[in-house]
């Protein structure tokens, strides 16, 4: 024992860079072990109704739509998530939301997914009217088709179209998904009214209040097709005529007290993002953890005990002079 020791000490500065060299190894060859890890896994929804085009929020002293608002927002939380967060997303139109893109990891699948969030436009919407409750059922079908447990982030005005009653008011006792919901409200809190564009995305005027099957926010039963807007399509003909909108903030509150979900202003502070990202963590998955750092952190310390010696040595020799 006494002859392993003595070699040790004679070859210690041989055996440190020896693991030196295996640890830079299993930096290069070996970066990544598989281990369970508790992970954020969002679905991004957005409201693509035409009501989200209205203009009554304000990002950097100036006024956008809640479209551009929620855009923004989406990709503050993306870059707000940690990595190993898992991002996916969707739209909302008519009674059916529609899935873009399937969970991917944020850091590696940063751009794809920043870029698929800057596509979002009011044309992806399939029909004109915006049932918030037909839209919830919808969402509970998309969970059980990512067969993967997520949090939905749904951003929406609430502004729904036709209005909710009694007769076409759909029972949402039955929803399971309340728990994984978080509305997320964005739009003010003073009616507007809402632009309306033909299919070239240009600018025609605002919707007009009292056209009934192409009522304003992409509203009516009717209205599926925005080829039927050219050239000329129905606008308000008088400022009092126009269709006006604001965030129904408290209609959002109410569907997520029914269904046991939650509900939060869309506001871009740093508050805001620290709510979503202390949600609960959605699943546990097998996932790909970085131990590069720990070889590389382990490496510099192995280099720093080879050198400690002369370090030492030369404390030692400057003392004696002094």
């Amino acid at each position: 024992m006494k002859k392993f020791i003595s070699i040790l000490k004679s070859n210690y500065e041989s055996l440190l860079l020896l693991v030196v060299a295996l640890l830079l190894l299993l930096a290069i060859y070996k970066p990544q072990i598989q281990l369970k890890q508790d992970v954020h896994n969002y679905l991004l929804v957005a409201d693509v109704s035409q009501s989200m085009n209205a203009q009554d929020v304000k990002l950097n002293s100036k006024v956008i739509s809640r479209m551009d608002y929620t855009k923004h927002l989406m990709k503050r939380v993306v870059e707000t998530s940690s990595c190993g967060t898992y991002i996916s997303l969707g739209v909302f139109a008519a009674e059916n939301v529609g899935l873009l893109l399937m969970p991917l990891e944020v850091c590696t699948n940063y751009d794809v997914i920043t870029d698929s969030i800057d596509h979002l436009e009011w044309r992806m919407a399939w029909r004109g009217n915006s049932r918030l409750t037909f839209g919830i059922k919808s969402a509970e079908s998309m969970f059980d088709y990512l067969n993967i447990p997520a949090t939905m982030l749904f951003f929406t005005d609430g502004d729904e179209a036709p209005k909710v009653n009694a007769i076409n008011k759909l029972d949402l006792s039955g929803v399971q998904i309340g728990k994984n919901l978080l509305f997320i409200g964005v739009g003010g809190h003073q009616p507007v009214p809402i632009p309306r564009y033909n299919s070239s995305n240009k600018w025609v005027g605002y919707w007009s209040s009292d056209t009934k099957e192409n009522s304003a926010g992409a509203v009516g039963d009717t209205y599926s097709d925005t080829s039927k807007d050219e050239p000329d399509p129905i606008v308000a003909y008088a400022e009092f005529d126009r269709y006006l909108s604001q965030l129904d903030s408290e209609y959002l509150k109410q569907i997520s007290a029914e269904i046991k979900g939650s509900y939060i202003e869309g506001q871009d502070t740093e508050e805001f993002y620290t709510n979503v990202q202390s949600q609960k963590p959605s699943a546990s998955f097998i996932t790909a953890y970085s131990m590069k750092w720990i070889y590389l952190s382990l490496a510099i310390l192995m280099l720093l005990f080879v050198y400690t010696p002369e370090i030492l040595s030369l404390k030692i020799f400057k003392k004696h002079i002094n």
